[in-house]
């Protein structure tokens, strides 16, 4: 079961910074996710939303794709997790800025695993094109393929499709939005979805046991999204899930049996399982 750093350790330190990042790694995640947006330049960067207003606390206001890069790089997104989260807050939070993916890969492409979504790509065209250049430019291209040292995920089938088609080789999560009354609407897509993709990503609410064994008739691991209740989280280990997203990657940890597999081993042991059920 692989654990998956939701936009880092975002419980603890603000989402999708170094900080939020550098804690889920020594907190033992094995992937660290990153939203990404693109800029009016072409640049890929490191956000969930598709605008600044909520991580800047207003002080910026505007979408990402309409900012060039350099009108946006020193946005202070740190600071409103201070003041929202008074009990965690810390000054060095203050000097978050926003990463852009080059930046991330460089940092970490020797030490962790990442879980990629492409946001809005149909907003941004040339995204999928961007995300696997920087790939080849730090080496990921083969890892992931072959270890999963990379996952690639949307809610956009036609972005995970134009992956695809660029690079078969590559393993790509289907995205999945939360609806109480979903599963047997997922179940009946889990064949168009194993033409391109290599999991899905429910909610939790979706998720039980029968779901995940009709996934597993289509070689499709599970990862849920987005379970910090330690309790939730049993319920999601006994219905059988490969993974799952969490806020809080040590409460998770605290539930896995230490002879798992971790890190690089755990992803490279997911992908041989993928192609095991393939045959």
């Amino acid at each position: 079961m692989v654990v998956i750093g939701h936009r880092g350790a975002s419980a603890y330190a603000p989402e999708h910074t170094f900080a939020a990042w550098d804690l889920a790694l020594e907190l033992g995640a094995d992937y660290l996710e990153q939203d990404l947006q693109m800029t009016k330049d072409g640049v890929l960067v490191v956000l969930h939303d598709d605008s600044l207003d909520r991580t800047t606390g207003g002080a910026f206001r505007g979408r990402v794709i309409d900012s060039h890069l350099a009108e946006i790089r020193d946005c202070d997104i740190g600071s409103w997790f201070n003041d929202a989260r008074p009990a965690r807050a810390d000054p060095r939070f203050a000097y978050q800025r926003i990463a852009t993916l080059d930046e991330v890969f460089a940092r970490y492409a020797g030490r962790a695993c990442f879980y990629v979504e492409t946001k809005n790509p149909e907003e941004a065209p040339g995204m999928e094109e961007a995300l696997l250049s920087l790939l080849d430019t730090h080496g990921l291209r083969a890892p992931a393929a072959l270890e999963w040292r990379v996952l690639i995920q949307s809610f956009s089938e036609s972005s995970l499709r134009k992956i695809h088609t660029m690079d078969p080789s590559l393993p790509l999560i289907r995205l999945l939005d939360g609806r109480f009354a979903a599963r047997r609407s997922i179940e009946r897509d889990l064949a168009t979805i194993a033409e391109y993709a290599v999991g899905i990503g429910p909610s939790h609410l979706d998720v039980n046991g029968r779901l995940v064994e009709a996934a597993a008739r289509h070689c499709l691991s599970v990862h849920p999204y987005t379970v910090n209740d330690p309790a939730v989280m049993r319920r999601m280990i006994d219905a059988g899930v490969d993974g799952m997203f969490t806020d809080a990657p040590d409460l998770l940890l605290a539930l896995r049996p230490p002879e798992e597999p971790r890190g690089r081993s755990a992803t490279a042991a997911a992908a041989q399982r993928y192609r095991d059920c393939r045959g």
